[in-house]
């Protein structure tokens, strides 16, 4: 039996090494698909990531197909099966480095709007694909600064689905509609060292910060809302001392870590830490980390007519979720007032022996053509 088109590429785009923030020739294998078919492609290089925006149409609604050709590292190649980069089909999956994350998904749209415009050229408004070569890395010259250039330039999103693997356990039970923020601390608590049999004469830092530790720990940060968990407070490291036992250190380093809702924004769950810590009288430097602000899609245009493509191709109901970590979701919303997440099951992901199970990927492309119909013909 012949390869499906969506097959042939997903191996082809899995057999290119792009270890973030490498793109290893993705993005040109992408443009030389979608050139022929009426895309202008654009490659924005911000430092050493490559970012592609390939634009087919002028007119509105554009509805935009986002990825990352970048991938983690494999990892201990001993531990594989087989080669990570060497794309493999064994008893019913694709296997290799990025074939759940999200090589895949990036085959699957790139086939489904190849056959949509051979189906519908006049189609009404637009389509797009954004890929960046640094969603598994810093996430800073990437996705972020190419919607950066897009607004500079007046280009208005309507609709956006980033390719993330959100099935759980078969394709089409999930869509994402949104994601948390996430704010990282590091605090740096200050006291005085000393020797442990003179106490007096010292300042303990870990007994002056742990009531205002297990304080922060017991506070309900908001009750989350329909479409959110409540917001979370996590300690993720701690450090203080020199090693030795006899020695009081003089000071405590703790980095901790907020999931939020939309329920709270980053000004006041910082300013409740700050004023938690003044009331402990305590001695502190603290540096914040914004990851990303929560964004979130309503039901509306676009949750209708993905999850009525995924029921009509794979007779599954979708749920809407908001779980999980950040996605470049998070920078296109600012821009696009409708953004979901919709890709392959995520069982696998980041995981010696990346899979995909084969007979998901031609309903997965045919989920994003019927979604392409659903939006753009009339």
């Amino acid at each position: 039996m012949s390869e499906s088109a969506v097959l042939q590429l997903a191996k082809d785009l899995i057999a290119r090494a792009s270890v973030t923030p490498a793109d290893a020739g993705c993005q040109t294998v992408l443009s030389q698909r979608l050139n022929p078919i009426g895309f202008a492609c654009e490659t924005l290089t911000f430092d050493d990531v490559t970012n592609l925006w390939a634009r087919r149409g002028r007119t509105a609604p554009l509805l935009v197909f986002a990825g990352h050709s970048d991938v983690v590292p494999p990892g201990p190649l001993d531990k594989w099966d087989s080669n990570p980069f060497c794309p493999v089909v064994r008893d019913g999956y694709l296997y290799g480095r990025g074939a759940a994350d999200m090589k895949s998904s990036i085959a699957a749209f790139t086939v489904a709007v190849e056959e949509f415009v051979a189906a519908h050229p006049d189609h009404k408004g637009s389509i797009a694909l954004l890929i960046t070569s640094d969603e598994e890395g810093p996430s800073i010259n990437g996705t972020s600064k190419v919607c950066n250039a897009l607004s500079s330039r007046g280009e208005k999103l309507d609709y956006c689905i980033v390719g993330e693997p959100t099935s759980v356990t078969q394709l089409g039970d999930t869509i994402k509609n949104g994601r948390r923020g996430t704010l990282s601390g590091k605090l740096l608590v200050k006291g005085k060292q000393g020797h442990v049999a003179y106490p007096h004469l010292a300042h303990n830092p870990i007994h002056a910060l742990a009531p205002a530790l297990a304080e922060l720990t017991c506070i309900q940060w908001d009750h989350g809302n329909e479409y959110f968990p409540a917001t979370t407070f996590q300690v993720s490291n701690i450090h203080a001392g020199t090693g030795a036992t006899n020695v009081i250190p003089g000071e405590i380093t703790v980095d901790f870590n907020f999931r939020f809702c939309t329920e709270n924004t980053p000004e006041t769950l910082m300013r409740r830490v700050t004023d938690t810590l003044d009331q402990h009288k305590l001695d502190f430097d603290l540096a914040w980390t914004l990851g990303g602000e929560p964004f979130l899609t309503p039901k509306g245009m676009l949750n209708a007519a993905i999850g009525q493509a995924i029921l009509d191709e794979t007779g599954v109901t979708a749920g809407l979720s908001t779980t999980g970590g950040t996605s470049d979701g998070r920078f296109i919303a600012k821009i696009c007032p409708q953004v979901i997440e919709f890709g392959p099951v995520n069982a696998s992901i980041h995981q010696i022996n990346e899979r995909i199970q084969v007979d998901t990927l031609e309903p997965l492309k045919n989920v994003y053509r019927r979604t392409l119909e659903n939006l753009l013909l009339d």
